[in-house]
């Protein structure tokens, strides 16, 4: 370890390089290769601050006995590498909710994308879900079942698609302790989750009325969808009476996306369903929500998406 080299008129950079030198066959050593510490530092800071929060409210299962299916593994615990979660078996919801004297009754569902091998919970989660809860709007973070994991015996149509529809009915079951209007509740999903979001605004019941789950009672009919970069766009479609659209993606994103959700605007505009799009020209996949990104439109696009709901009549 060697003292590095000193500026003019400041303190020397104590420690501040690791100077390395190899021995060659020829017995004499290379030119030294200096490594910044501060580079290693930076690096080993950026690890150890990638961790969900440590104050999170209380996740609730979405199934009391269990999911369908999942009931043997419900106790299983989740597996959690720095922001992202995986292993999970007993669907929830994390609630996000405003006082009452802050409530606009407008909530949403978030359900975070990770290729349906994990979830990104960190910049698809749960910083979204507190910034519009300051802003009065009700969130709520989907857990789901994942059915990309290595060894999952799970699918998207009949597992995930199953947590995401409970999710709509777990909280219009609960809606008066949340200070939730039942006819404006949406869902939102990034990239794989956008895939949920897009599939619960194609197919929804309004749900048994002789069920006796009371929760089965309720109607898996989003009142408003979001699709931030969603994969498979191939698959959505569009008819009379689906919930009004909010896209946002980037221009540098893959095909399916960056041309995919303009074709799906399309779509909308076809059957006659109110959409919006926002194609970010300067963005690819996967910018999702840090509230301490650099400033850019597609770091503002929550924003956009606020002024649509006013606009639509689904936030006052």
């Amino acid at each position: 370890m060697k003292r590095g080299r000193e500026t003019s008129g400041s303190r020397p950079f104590v420690n501040q390089a690791i100077i390395s030198r190899e021995l060659r066959p020829s017995g004499r050593y290379s030119r030294p290769m200096i490594r910044p510490l501060f580079a290693l530092f930076t690096l080993q800071s950026a690890v150890l601050a990638a961790e969900l929060p440590k104050n999170l409210p209380q996740a609730i299962p979405l199934w009391e006995n269990g999911a369908p299916g999942s009931e043997a593994r419900k106790t299983e615990a989740e597996q959690v590498e720095g922001t992202n979660v995986c292993n999970i078996h007993n669907p929830t919801l994390t609630p996000f909710v405003p006082a009452a004297d802050k409530a606009s009754g407008t909530a949403v569902i978030i359900c975070p994308g990770g290729g349906h091998s994990k979830l990104c919970l960190g910049h698809e989660g749960y910083a979204l879900a507190e910034w519009f809860k300051e802003r009065g709007i009700a969130a709520f973070v989907l857990k789901y079942r994942l059915a990309r994991e290595k060894g999952s015996t799970y699918t998207i149509q009949d597992h995930a698609m199953a947590d995401a529809r409970r999710a709509i009915r777990l909280i219009r079951s609960r809606a008066d302790e949340w200070h939730v209007k039942t006819d404006r509740l949406g869902i939102l999903g990034f990239s794989a989750g956008g895939e949920l979001a897009a599939f619960a605004a194609m197919k929804n019941d309004p749900g048994q009325k002789d069920a006796a789950d009371p929760i089965e009672r309720q109607s898996s009919r989003p009142d408003f969808q979001a699709l931030i970069y969603p994969g498979t766009s191939g698959l959505f479609n569009a008819e009379k009476g689906m919930p009004p659209l909010f896209i946002a993606a980037g221009y540098s994103d893959r095909p399916d996306i960056s041309e995919g959700m303009a074709t799906l605007y399309l779509k909308y505009k076809a059957a006659g369903v109110k959409a919006e799009m926002h194609m970010y020209a300067n963005a690819g996949h996967g910018f999702g929500y840090r509230p301490d990104a650099k400033p850019s439109a597609a770091a503002r696009w929550p924003e956009r998406f606020t002024e649509w709901l006013i606009d639509s009549g689904l936030l006052k």
